[in-house]
């Protein structure tokens, strides 16, 4: 993460629904059971220790399902002899698999057969019982894999799986505040983190290091660690948007072991619902490189051929995304001609107050017109609290102005969260020599802008939002104040029966486009205290036109709702 700042003044095991400790070999078929979307674990043994057992080795395992769709997933070294394959399918039946090893004599892991018996699930939890990630037909919005709409709302824990934030219990009550307010997806590195050198003692968890310095090997006990982290989200419905890395790692861990780390992230979580962004600021040097932050262009190619291989090695179709910095285009897809690397968009456009609106707008439309459509998301802008600076009504709009331009989603970030700031040892300076400010991680939990954002999903939610198209031409400024550039009324509806505007200022708007002479139903949400009042009816005149004021007592933005009167209530 890099602020603008020139815009501003105990080990747990992996908990799974079913850990399989037996292994089978090729002469010993055995059928294990789990639940539709639930990650089953098989345990390979190789019987023996392995020179250089990560580097070295390298273990699949092909699934035929039962519709005979044959899938090729990565296994990953557990430490020790032991090596794992992590499954999960909606699908529902026998599913057969039988592993590889580049080492065909390991006849602990090479060709080793069995089965997995999957079963309808059980239980309530949302990632589950709906599935994962997927792209809706429109190509526009998320969806779940059983059809169930997806509308993205992030928090930014870009650190949360160091010991900073203690685990369980200050995990678990962050977790349980996001998901209480509504949120759906957490962003978290995979070890590599941002705003600090590599090895630096503010990314360790309590197990240490993700790496053997000098990049030797992995360490697969930090990762242990992190199994219970994610799998602590998911419990909370909180979806891991995992970040494989911050970008300007790759040019101290070369190209070689970026792909084994990935590889490693891969077979380890892929089988959770997930979603994959390959790198954090793929495009930003390091903060001291001469130049800064300019000079980024090799390490963004270099990051394409490791974003080839890990498409190569998605077997469980997770979806694929990866974050830029603030410097234009501002867009992670735009960065790369071959448009096809990703699945999705996801922006960073800025850190600052009402001027980063412009900017954001700007690049939320370029990315929405470039082709082939996909998804796009702004996946960081406007940190509430950032620098000390940034009230909750910036964030606020940002989420507001974006969803109704047509994003599939949004992410919130606090600071104090994304770089997680304890009372007691605050996260200090950045490699730059500045600090971003010291706000504890839970002081910034109740910071008002993620419960307004919260409200302003669960709004939404009340209509049919995958069916909304971005109306800009719907509504203006009924005077000709003066106001900041994009600072304009944002709407999107559904012609002819539902229209949502969001108006950033205490101002009246003009609504166009109405049938003429037509009589519509008016509500207001209140976008700080999430509430809605209604109103008298808006009366179109000759020509489908009609102005609007806001409530009595309005001091900031406010969010309009037309209906025709003749339309189903909802």
């Amino acid at each position: 993460m890099r602020a603008n700042l020139s815009r501003l003044a105990p080990v747990v095991a992996f908990p799974v629904l079913l850990t399989l400790a037996a292994w089978a070999r090729a002469d010993s078929p055995t059928a294990r059971k789990g639940e539709t979307n639930r990650v089953v674990e098989i345990a390979l043994d190789a019987g023996h220790p392995i020179a250089d057992p990560f580097r070295s080795v390298e273990v699949d395992a092909t699934f035929t399902t039962p519709s005979g769709k044959s899938i090729r997933i990565p296994g990953f070294w557990a430490g020790g002899n032991a090596w794992k394959i992590r499954y999960a399918s909606p699908e529902v039946g026998v599913h057969r698999f039988v592993t590889s090893c580049n080492k065909t004599g390991e006849v602990g892991l090479h060709e080793v057969k069995g089965e997995v018996e999957i079963v309808p699930g059980a239980g309530t939890n949302s990632l589950y019982r709906h599935g994962p990630l997927r792209v809706a037909a429109d190509r526009r919005h998320l969806e779940q894999a059983d059809g169930t709409p997806f509308l993205w709302l992030g928090d930014t824990w870009w650190m949360g799986l160091c010991d900073r934030l203690r685990f369980p219990d200050e995990f678990r009550t962050l977790a349980a505040d996001r998901h209480a307010k509504g949120f759906n997806v957490v962003q978290i590195v995979a070890g590599l983190y941002p705003d600090m050198p590599a090895f630096d003692p503010r990314g360790r968890n309590e197990a240490g290091f993700p790496w053997a310095e000098k990049y030797t090997t992995i360490r697969p006990e930090y990762f242990d660690r992190a199994d219970a982290r994610l799998n602590e989200l998911v419990d909370h419905e909180l979806l891991p948007c995992v970040v494989m890395a911050w970008g300007y790692h790759l040019p101290w861990t070369g190209i070689d072991a970026m792909k084994r780390h990935v590889r490693y992230v891969i077979a380890r979580y892929g089988a959770l619902p997930v979603v994959w962004c390959m790198a954090g600021e793929v495009n930003l040097p390091y903060y001291l490189e001469p130049g800064f932050p300019k000079g980024g262009e090799k390490q963004t190619k270099d990051w394409e051929e490791v974003i080839r291989y890990a498409r190569s090695i998605n077997g469980l179709g997770r979806l694929m995304t990866v974050h830029p910095t603030g410097i234009e285009p501002l867009s992670g897809r735009l960065l790369y001609p071959d448009q096809g690397l990703f699945d999705f968009d996801m922006l960073q456009t800025g850190h600052g107050q009402r001027e980063v609106l412009a900017p954001t707008i700007h690049a939320l439309r370029a990315s929405l017109e470039a082709r082939p459509i996909m998804p796009v998301v702004n996946g960081e802008v406007a940190y509430e609290a950032l620098l000390g600076t940034i009230p909750a009504e910036i964030p606020r709009m940002m989420f507001w102005s974006c969803v109704l331009s047509g994003a599939a989603g949004h992410t919130y970030g606090a600071n104090g969260i994304w770089q997680l700031n304890r009372r007691d040892q605050p996260y200090g300076k950045s490699p730059h020599g500045g600090n971003y400010g010291l706000i504890p991680w839970d002081e910034a939990m109740n910071l008002p802008g993620s419960k307004q954002i919260g409200q302003g999903k669960q709004f939404l939610e009340r209509y049919p939002w995958p069916r909304f198209e971005p109306h800009p031409e719907w509504a203006t400024w009924a005077g000709s104040e003066n106001h900041l550039p994009a600072e304009e009324p944002y709407t999107a509806g559904i012609p002819g029966d539902v229209r949502i505007t969001y108006v950033p200022l205490a101002r009246a708007v003009r609504l166009t486009h109405l049938a003429p002479g037509g009589r519509f139903t008016r509500s207001v949400f209140d976008p700080v205290q999430g509430t809605t009042i209604d109103g008298p009816p808006v009366q179109a005149d000759a020509a489908g036109a009609a102005q609007v004021e806001p409530p009595a007592g309005t001091k900031g933005d406010w969010v309009l709702v037309v209906k025709p009167e003749a339309a189903t209530p909802r």
